[in-house]
């Protein structure tokens, strides 16, 4: 069974802006495969399904990012699933806006919600998909880039890259993750 899990914040204020590319992943790989997400458990919403035959949870921590770990590790544990079988999908700045990269561990960088993770399953060996999202124009404030309302203009190049993040995971279930990093890599 694969956790797969997007980082975001829960609160209807941050739907639709650049921090919550995980959650919004996790909608397009719900909605594709007919997972209803409606269980509020382990401090996140999730729901279970089949991806490509597989068994899997889909998962929105509701911790807000900076504690999204705490729920990660209470689902890992609860259903025994292996770090090996779990994918974390997130919003990254220095990846352009519609590209996704792909890794099979590394450190979370200056990313608060992929440092809650290492810290709670206290390892750096796991899949996570990093959905850029690009930096901040015209010296624009850092945090109100990733938590403000995404500019129209912006908008397409950002699906894409959820688009492909979604068909990563994909990828990674049928084909593993060497085969999916050299495809979206």
């Amino acid at each position: 069974m694969y956790l797969i899990v997007g980082l975001g914040n829960p609160e209807e204020e941050y739907s639709n802006t650049r921090h919550n590319m995980g959650f919004d992943v996790i909608n397009k790989l719900a909605e594709e495969n007919n997972i209803n997400i409606n269980k509020n458990k382990f401090q996140g919403l999730y729901g279970k399904g089949k991806i490509n035959e597989e068994e899997v949870i889909l998962l929105k921590p509701q911790t807000y990012m900076n504690l999204s770990g705490e729920c990660l590790q209470q689902v890992l544990k609860f259903y025994k699933i292996s770090i090996n079988d779990l994918i974390v999908i997130y919003d990254d700045i220095d990846i352009t806006p519609g590209k996704i990269k792909i890794r099979k561990k590394g450190g979370p960088g200056n990313h608060n919600g992929m440092k809650s993770v290492i810290k709670s399953i206290n390892t750096e060996n796991f899949v996570r998909i990093r959905v850029g999202i690009g930096i901040p124009k015209n010296n624009q404030d850092l945090i109100s880039y990733v938590i403000g309302k995404i500019p129209k203009e912006d908008i397409e190049e950002l699906e894409k890259g959820k688009e492909e993040a979604k068909e990563a995971v994909n990828e990674i279930i049928i084909n593993g993750i060497d085969k999916a990093m050299n495809k979206f890599n």
